[in-house]
């Protein structure tokens, strides 16, 4: 695992949405939202229409994972 989509699902509950609501508006299917759910990779065409969706940029729904030192996740800190 090597992505986080921790800040994708936090602005989702800050808008009101339901996961599976936002993905039929967007156009994201079942797999995909899986995929998301389990922070695996997903196509650059699926980040894009979450932000256009969301009207926000990349870095506000997905962190890359830099590494794990003694159970410790560390990642990007965007500011």
């Amino acid at each position: 695992m090597d992505v986080c989509y921790n800040r994708l699902f936090k602005l989702l509950i800050d808008k009101g949405l339901k996961k599976t609501e936002f993905a039929k508006q967007v156009g994201i299917g079942q797999n995909t939202l899986a995929k998301l759910s389990k922070n695996e990779f997903v196509s650059m065409e699926v980040l894009v229409k979450i932000c256009r969706g969301l009207n926000c940029n990349i870095e506000d729904v997905v962190e890359m994972i830099l590494g794990i030192i003694n159970g410790t996740r560390y990642l990007v800190i965007h500011h």
